[in-house]
Parts: structure tokens; sequence; C-alpha cells
């Protein structure tokens, strides 16, 4: 009879275990709905401040009747700013909830077509890069090819060097090294000056890996298409499993002062929490990828 009992116990416990949902294997999707359709977007574990952010304020309704304000085609489509909600365009693009995010710059999150990421001010006002905290722009783009992108990663890496030099040289403990170079530029020593920053430049730039695209990266760029020359400078935090086709839609949509659509181009955003297994089934996307 005991042992009866225990086993009851046993397979009542493992029943019970087994029915409780497991979080960690649901995910939200955000549907950004237009009068064109739908947009299904899925949003990055690998950035959760910003994925947590856009979720909280498409839960509370702060998107719905905010506007796609500004539209370039082939390059990105952008909304969220509560300003866009009136009837007075002067001042889209210019709101937002009242704070900023953290940059949450990754490698592996590129801007390919249909990638969501945050807007925000330019790096004169915002070193930092701080993300604005409501704005947010869908990536139209082109196709980009492989001789282009290694020319856009050139660049991109030496002002990554550049930053790191000076960076180095504005550094507290380097104010002499500051002066000295001060000193050589006015007086109008450029050799100096070069030959200078040709030695420091292996200490400031200790450790630093240059950025480089995976193949797989470079054919998506190749065939789908993107803005590889944001990339690493705003934060990307999602992307549009289903509804490129109301990207594009949207993109080639008629425009005036200011990139802003002649006409109003209202969004809702509803949230919707299903099984991982699901979402791969439904949208043939790979959590693996």
């Amino acid at each position: 009879m005991k042992k009866l009992l225990l086993l009851a116990v046993t397979v009542f416990l493992f029943v019970s275990c087994s029915s409780e949902e497991d979080p960690a294997q649901k995910d939200d999707i955000a549907i950004i709905t237009t009068e064109f359709g739908d947009m299904h977007v899925l949003l990055y574990d690998q950035t959760p401040i910003h994925k947590e952010n856009f979720l909280k304020l498409a839960n509370e309704g702060f998107y719905d009747s905010t506007k796609f304000h500004r539209v370039i085609q082939g390059f990105m489509i952008q909304g969220g700013d509560p300003n866009s909600k009136d009837d007075n365009p002067a001042d889209d693009g210019q709101g937002g909830p009242g704070y900023t995010l953290e940059a949450e710059f990754d490698n592996q999150l590129v801007h390919k077509k249909g990638a969501i990421a945050a807007a925000r001010l330019g790096d004169q006002q915002n070193p930092q890069r701080r993300s604005s905290g409501s704005q947010f722009y869908i990536v139209h783009g082109r196709q980009v090819q492989s001789m282009e992108l290694d020319q856009m990663l050139a660049q991109r890496n030496e002002l990554a060097r550049q930053d790191m030099i000076r960076e180095y040289v504005q550094a507290p403990e380097q104010e002499e090294l500051l002066n000295q170079l001060r000193t050589y530029m006015q007086s109008n020593l450029v050799d100096s000056v070069e030959a200078t920053i040709a030695k420091i430049e292996p200490i400031a730039t200790e450790g630093y890996v240059p950025t480089t695209y995976s193949p797989a990266q470079r054919d998506m760029y190749n065939e789908l298409g993107g803005v590889p020359f944001l990339d690493g400078n705003y934060t990307v935090f999602g992307e549009v499993i289903l509804g490129l086709n109301i990207v594009d839609s949207i993109a080639v949509q008629t425009t005036g002062q200011a990139d802003r659509p002649l006409e109003d181009i209202p969004m809702t955003v509803r949230v919707e929490t299903m099984d991982k297994a699901k979402i791969e089934q439904t949208y043939g996307y790979s959590y693996d990828q």
C-alpha cells in the first residue's frame, strides 16, 4: 500500500511540474498594424533593454495612433514619436517618452532589410549614442555587394581606431602629450604630429579587433539588402519576420518636406506571446541563427 501511495504521489508531482509553462520556451511578437497590413516583429534577447522597453510601451498603448513620420525609399521607415499623433508635423521626430536608453551594440545584429533599430540624436549631441526611448526605424535598404561592404568596413574600422587614439590623447593622464600635439599643430609641424600619433597608435589601439562580416551576413546583404553603413552606430534590436512587403509598400509612398509622407500612415502595436516552437513553425524563424 505504501509503495502504491508513493507511486501515485510521484506521478502527481511529475504531471504537475511538467504542466507548468516554462517562460524560457515562450517569446513575444510585436504586431505593427497599418492600413497596408501587419508587420510581425521579433525582438532580440541580445538587446534586453530595448526589447523590454518596446514591449512595455506597446502593451501600454503608447504607439497607438503614432505615425510613420519619416520615409526614405531604399533606406528606412521611421516612427514611434508621440508628437506625430496630432496634425502638426512641425515637431515630428522630436518627441519621446522622456528618457533615452543605453546603447546595446552587437556585431551579430546588423541592418539587414526588415531590421528594427532605435533612432537617436547625432554623435555631437549624443556621444554615448544612447537610443531614443520610443522612436524606431525599420530598414528598407538595397542590395550591397561585397566590394562595397569591404569599403564600408575599412572606413568603419579606421574611424574606430581614430576614436581610440582620440580617447587616449584626451585622457587626464595624457595632458602633457596633448599639450605637445597642440604646440605642434599651432606651429604647423604636421610631420611631428604624424610621427607622434604613429608612435602612440599601437598603445592606444591595443586589443582592438577590426569588425568583419561573416559569410552569412555578406550573403544576406548581397541578396536581401540593407543599410550596412549604420552598423555599429545604432542599436538593432529586432526584425520583421512577417510582412516585409508592408515595409516595401510604406517605403514607396510619396513624401514632402522632411521626408514626411503626404498621406498619414498611422499605426497600432499589440503584443502576442507564443511558444518559441510555434514561432519557428509559423514564421520559419530559427532561434539558432
